[in-house]
């Protein structure tokens, strides 16, 4: 799948986007211009799990930690100003 935008490569994008919509099997796409893809094609809704955060989407799934979701998760990180806003919740 990949440069949906140009006409001669847009056939085999939309035919692999039909191919995993109809697959009984767990279906993850990532990436920006796959999501715009399966969406304007009405097929987001039969993929498990559409991100638009490709390389993200990669380096997670291969079991690396996030920085942005490391953050979250570790309090401890978290500044001095916002410690008492994240305490009222």
């Amino acid at each position: 799948m990949g440069i949906y935008e140009i006409p001669q490569f847009a056939r085999g994008t939309q035919a692999m986007a039909k191919l995993l919509a109809g697959l009984q099997a767990a279906t993850i796409l990532g990436g920006g211009s796959t999501a715009e893809v399966v969406t304007n094609m009405e097929l987001a809704d039969k993929m498990t799990f559409v991100s638009t955060g490709g390389g993200a989407s990669l380096r997670f799934l291969g079991g690396e930690t996030l920085p942005g979701v490391e953050a979250l998760l570790d309090k401890g990180s978290l500044p001095e100003h916002t410690k008492e806003a994240s305490s009222l919740s």
